[in-house]
């Protein structure tokens, strides 16, 4: 018997979504529950690499990777099948939580109808609301989410507020798996 089959763990995967700089890894970062955090466009950065992209984000690198990202999901479905790999390597682990970093809206309700307990969560972030100029970035508002957090304190501040606010939505949310 290993430890997972002695003790039940409440689990929860959580999308994660909002502009760029809104804060998202940051956050994310701070939670101090067991947890992991993957993003779908993961299969896509070593492809992007191998093409000459420095790992350095800008509007023209942030470009190449959607567009990237929509080619293979258009020819197999890479990022959403990642994502669910990861998903039920998450299950078998002693993690509670699972940030899984998703664009796209399709690719947001595809996960979340393969995933079960899946909330959907929204990061703003005032500053972060101009154009990025691809069709990831930009359409993040063209899906509706279970949750928001407004992503308005100092660095400091945020973290702590955060990790009250995924705690609350875990509470809500989590089942045992």
């Amino acid at each position: 018997m290993t430890l997972r089959e002695e003790r039940r763990v409440k689990k929860l995967a959580i999308i994660v979504n909002g502009k760029p700089e809104s804060g998202k890894d940051f956050l994310c970062d701070a939670v101090t529950r067991p947890a992991r955090k993957i993003s779908s466009i993961d299969p896509i950065v070593p492809i992007a690499k191998l093409g000459g992209w420095d790992g350095v984000k800008t509007k023209k690198s942030r470009k190449l990777l959607s567009d990237l990202k929509r080619i293979f999901t258009e020819f197999n479905d890479l990022p959403t099948r990642y994502a669910l790999e990861e998903y039920h390597k998450f299950l078998q682990s002693e993690d509670e939580i699972l940030f899984v970093h998703i664009r796209e809206p399709d690719q947001i309700e595809a996960f979340k109808k393969a995933a079960n307990p899946c909330v959907a969560l929204l990061i703003r972030r005032a500053g972060t609301e101009e154009t990025v100029g691809n069709v990831s970035d930009d359409g993040i508002d063209k899906t509706s989410y279970d949750c928001t957090y407004e992503n308005d304190k100092s660095p400091g501040e945020a973290g702590e507020d955060f990790r009250a606010f995924i705690s609350r939505i875990f509470e809500r949310y989590a089942a045992e798996t």
